[in-house]
């Protein structure tokens, strides 16, 4: 559909008319001298006359279109076309995985096979990324350290390919730094909005290392309006698992606290947390626009070059 953003300076196409009326001489009738010795000199000026009034025409016509056109790409107009419905995003949620050493404990079995705590976790959390059309996630890798390997993105993809990269120890291997894993999620998500901000907490072990302690991040994310679900993994005691330290982190930021013992209580939880977090399915639309303003202003600049040359002609013949 074509439309005009400013369609009130098409108003001003009759100013010239306007102008001309105004300045227009006023006539004034004088009986003039009839010299017959001069009618032979003007005679071969009238066939010059003849032909400048054509280019005088010409010139009128096409200052006209020009003027129009000037007028049209002022009035900007635009193509708007049909509406194209847009995915908004259900939440901004940040995956915080522990990657310490004591992840490589087999105690997870599936299908048969067992498999370290860190793999079993790979395979349930990429099922759940899969799920999450619409969000924008993220991932932060913790071990020693703490540090953002993926920042918020639709691209969940580009996420499961990264969370599957991370190897046991990639973030150090003496100690699990749980409150710096949640200080660095809150700093993440502190510029989003304040009812998407979400955290899912995964580790096996207690704080050990770091500057921040868990309790003290968890009140630093609550003031953030950042909601922390925490999931403590291992089936075997999950040796040195602060499982009460994890519920009170969930319990101060208004999350969860879950305990998966096995891959298939794993993947309960997540699903869980897509009932806890439900994926937004509305959707907003947009009219795409181009702007069509150049065309009439290119064509009131070949006109302006066509009047200097016709303006050009007529001197010459003058």
């Amino acid at each position: 559909m074509l439309s005009l953003l400013w369609p009130w300076a098409l108003v001003l196409a009759p100013l010239p008319l306007l102008y001309r009326y105004w300045r227009q001489p006023i006539n004034q009738t004088v009986n003039a001298l009839r010299a017959p010795a001069m009618l032979a000199i003007s005679e071969p000026q009238n066939s010059q006359f003849k032909s400048v009034s054509w280019l005088k025409n010409l010139l009128k016509i096409l200052l006209g279109l020009c003027w129009l056109c000037t007028l049209l790409a002022l009035s900007r107009p635009q193509w708007i076309g049909d509406p194209v419905a847009l995915p908004t995003s259900g939440r901004d949620l940040l995956l915080a995985v522990d990657i310490s050493p004591s992840m490589r404990q087999r105690d997870m079995r599936i299908g048969g096979q067992a498999l370290n705590r860190l793999d079993a976790v790979k395979s349930v959390v990429s099922d759940f990324v899969t799920k999450r059309e619409g969000d924008r996630l993220g991932l932060v890798l913790f071990g020693e350290q703490a540090y953002l390997q993926t920042p918020l993105t639709f691209d969940r993809k580009t996420l499961q390919t990264l969370l599957y990269e991370a190897q046991l120890g990639f973030a150090g291997s003496n100690g699990t730094a749980i409150g710096d894993a949640i200080g660095l999620a809150v700093k993440r998500l502190q510029d989003r909005p304040e009812s998407l901000r979400v955290v899912i907490l995964l580790t096996d072990g207690a704080n050990n290392a770091g500057a921040l302690e868990p309790i003290k991040a968890a009140q630093l994310a609550s003031r953030a309006k950042v909601k922390i679900y925490t999931i403590g993994v291992g089936a075997r005691g999950a040796n040195g698992l602060d499982e009460n330290a994890l519920a009170e982190v969930a319990k101060i930021t208004g999350g969860k606290f879950f305990r998966a013992r096995n891959p298939k209580e794993l993947e309960a939880i997540y699903q869980e947390l897509n009932r806890l977090e439900p994926v937004d399915q509305d959707a907003e639309t947009i009219r795409p626009t181009i702007s069509l303003y150049h065309w009439p202003l290119g064509i009131a600049f070949v006109l302006s070059l066509l009047i200097a040359i016709v303006r050009q002609r007529g001197g010459s013949h003058g």
